[in-house]
């Protein structure tokens, strides 16, 4: 398979003060929980059509290099999703990672990716 290159997707700062939805904090907190539960670079986690939730951490071994985000869109993928509504990354990162950010719109072309701080802050919510 060939080495792919997917360009990082900026995130608009979030400065009208709205709150996420219920259903979007818990993305956010599954983010977390798996980011810190391993001590990983990026906690992700996203929501199928079903309402069903996947939550994943950056893996970073010398064989398999794969983002939180690009491992929770497998987990969905693998267990039969067909879309998704919504999905989270908790990083430090000013950016969404490309690859990520790919593997969302190849679900959904519209679902947004809230980006949030490592303290569960919202630091903007990609689109587009």
């Amino acid at each position: 398979m060939p080495d792919q290159t997917f360009a990082g997707a900026a995130v608009p700062a979030t400065t009208d003060g709205s709150a996420l939805s219920a259903e979007d904090n818990k993305l956010v907190t599954l983010a977390r929980s798996a980011r810190a539960r391993v001590g990983a670079v990026e906690g992700a986690a996203v929501r199928d059509q079903d309402g069903r939730t996947y939550a994943a951490a950056t893996v970073s071994m010398p064989s398999l290099a794969v983002t939180a985000l690009q491992l929770a869109v497998a987990s969905a993928v693998a267990s039969g999703a067909a879309r998704l509504e919504a999905a989270a990354v908790v990083t430090e990162a000013s950016e969404l990672d490309g690859a990520g950010h790919a593997a969302v719109r190849d679900l959904s072309a519209d679902a947004p990716i809230h980006v949030a701080a490592p303290t569960g802050v919202l630091l903007g919510t990609v689109t587009a």
